[in-house]
C-alpha cells in the first residue's frame, strides 16, 4: 500500500477534479505483477494501468488500491466490473470512496463477486492525498489553501502599502509550483489595484489557474494585466449585483468572465457571500483554490472557517509599523487556542526565508 500511495502522488495536479489514486497487483509471496496509477482527468484509472501491466497474470492475485474502485460508468468503465473480469481474488482498499455516486457501492459489487475485500490499510495516508477531493464531493466547496509572505514581525507590507519583494527568490518559485496545481488563484480587490499581478504560473505547470477577483463593485482596471493577458489564462471577477451595469458590461466585452453573488450576512455592504462563490466554483469541478490575499480577503476567509491549509513564508525582515498590514485581518479568534490549530504541518528553510505548510483545524 505504500507503493501504491507513492504513485498515487505522482497524479495530483493532472487528474482533478478525480481523486490521485495508486495501485499494485502482487502474488501471495508479494512478488510485483503489475501497478499503475491515474495519470490524467479522462484517462484509464490506477486499477486499469494495473490490470494491463499484469495481462493474464492477475488471474488469482491480491490487488492493493488506495481509494475504494469505482462502480460507474463515466468517462471510463467501472473498476469494480473490470476486477472481477480480471479474477483477483483480494481486494485491499485504503479507504472507502466518499463521492456519492460510489460510496461503497465498488466494495458491495466485489463482495457479491465473491471476492475477498479488506478496508482500512493507511487509510489517513489516503485520505491525507485526497482530502480537496473529498470537501468538493461532500461539502460542494474546493479545497482552499491560503498564502502570504511576512517578515518576522508579522506584516506583509509596509504603512505605506510597499510590499515587493519581503520574500526571496526561492520562495517566489516554490508559490509558482504551488500555483501549477491550483484550478484558481484568487485574491481581493485592493490587492488586484495595488499590486497589478499577473497570477499566472511561470513557468506553465500541470494546470493553468483561472484567475479570480473578489471584486464587490467590478472595478478591476481595463488597463490592468490581468484583463491585458485574459487570452493566456481565464479570469473570474467575483461581485455583487449593485455593481454597476456598465462596468460589468466592459469586462465582458474583454472576455472577463463576471460572477454576479449576493450578499448574505452584510448585504447593506454590498460584498458577494464567500460561500456562495466558492460554492459555484466548486460546481464547476474547481477543486484546488490558492487564495493570495489581500489580508482583508484572507480575513474573511479565516472568520467564516473556509481556509484549509496554509502556506507561509517567512522572511528575516522586520519593518514595524501599527498601521502595516496583517496577513489575516477580519475579527479574528476572541483567545488563543488552547492546542495547536495547525495539523500535520512541515517547516522547510528556503535559503534565507521559512516556509510553513500545514492543515488548519478550527477550536471548537
Amino acid at each position: 500500500m505504500q507503493r501504491a500511495l507513492e504513485l498515487a502522488r505522482r497524479g495530483i495536479g493532472s487528474v482533478e477534479p478525480n481523486p490521485a489514486v495508486g495501485s499494485v497487483i502482487v502474488d501471495d509471496n508479494l512478488k510485483l505483477i503489475g501497478e499503475g496509477y491515474h495519470q490524467q482527468c479522462g484517462g484509464p484509472h490506477a486499477e486499469i494501468h494495473a490490470l494491463e501491466m499484469a495481462g493474464e497474470e492477475s488471474q488469482g492475485k491480491t490487488i492493493y488500491v488506495t481509494l475504494e474502485p469505482c462502480c460507474h460508468q463515466g468517462k471510463t468503465g467501472p473498476c469494480s466490473q473490470a476486477l472481477i473480469r480480471a479474477g483477483i481474488k483480494k481486494v485491499v482498499i485504503a479507504m472507502r470512496d466518499p463521492a456519492p455516486h460510489v460510496d461503497g457501492g465498488g466494495i458491495e459489487e466485489l463482495k457479491q463477486a465473491g471476492i475477498e475485500v479488506e478496508v482500512g490499510l493507511l487509510e489517513s495516508e489516503a485520505l491525507a492525498l485526497v482530502r480537496p477531493f473529498v470537501k468538493r464531493v461532500t461539502q460542494n466547496l474546493p479545497w482552499i489553501h491560503a498564502k502570504w509572505a511576512m517578515t518576522l514581525d508579522g506584516k506583509i507590507a509596509s504603512r505605506s502599502g510597499h510590499s515587493q519583494w519581503i520574500s526571496n527568490q526561492r520562495s517566489r518559485k516554490r508559490v509558482h509550483e504551488l500555483r501549477g496545481f491550483m484550478d484558481g488563484i484568487m485574491v481581493g480587490q485592493k490587492t488586484a489595484a495595488a499590486d497589478d499581478p499577473l497570477l499566472t504560473v511561470r513557468p506553465p505547470g500541470k494546470r493553468i489557474p483561472a484567475r479570480i477577483v473578489v471584486d464587490s463593485q467590478a472595478s478591476l482596471a481595463m488597463q490592468s494585466q490581468l484583463v491585458q493577458t485574459v487570452d493566456e489564462a481565464p479570469v473570474i471577477v467575483v461581485a455583487h449585483p449593485s455593481a454597476t451595469e456598465g462596468k460589468v458590461y466592459q469586462l465582458e466585452q474583454a472576455g472577463v468572465e463576471v460572477l454576479l453573488i449576493p450578499g448574505s450576512t452584510n448585504e447593506a455592504a454590498n460584498q458577494p457571500d464567500l460561500r456562495l462563490c466558492l460554492q459555484e466554483l466548486a460546481r464547476r469541478d474547481m477543486t484546488n483554490i490558492l487564495v493570495e490575499g489581500g489580508g482583508g480577503l484572507l480575513g474573511s476567509f479565516f472568520d467564516q472557517r473556509l481556509i484549509d491549509e496554509v502556506h507561509v513564508f517567512v522572511a528575516p525582515k522586520i519593518i514595524g509599523g501599527a498601521e502595516a498590514v496583517t496577513p489575516i485581518a477580519g475579527t479574528g479568534l476572541g483567545k488563543i487556542p488552547e492546542l495547536q490549530n495547525l495539523r500535520d504541518y512541515q517547516i522547510q528553510q528556503l535559503d534565507s526565508d521559512i516556509y510553513v505548510t500545514g492543515r488548519v483545524e478550527y477550536p471548537e
